[in-house]
């Protein structure tokens, strides 16, 4: 990642897939939301699982060198298409800024 003028922050996003969408979501993950999220400058840092517990069934971060890089990438019109698409796929859906460091955060 290159140097920030801030200290690095991470995206973390989590929601619930619904049933009837899960081939369908694999395949705007893995086709679309991840690579254009690298291509706005975020590197995914994680991706989590719950299988069992109340909290949401999936988190992912991703993490952007300063603050204001993120603050550019949740302007874009790509981020709104990403969003919009996504929550044709899940419930729950949210998303939140935090301070970056190594390891599982919530």
């Amino acid at each position: 990642m290159r140097e920030g003028k801030f200290p690095a922050v991470k995206l973390l996003v989590t929601y619930e897939v619904k049933n009837n969408s899960d081939p369908e979501y694999h395949k705007f993950m893995m086709g679309q939301y991840l690579p254009t999220l690298q291509s706005l400058g975020l590197q995914m840092s994680e991706a989590w699982y719950t299988a069992y517990g109340d909290a949401p069934s999936r988190m992912m971060g991703f993490v952007s060198p300063d603050q204001d890089m993120m603050d550019e990438m949740l302007d874009s019109e790509a981020w709104y298409e990403l969003t919009e698409t996504l929550q044709g796929f899940v419930e729950e859906f949210e998303y939140k800024i935090i301070p970056y460091r190594q390891g599982f955060q919530l």
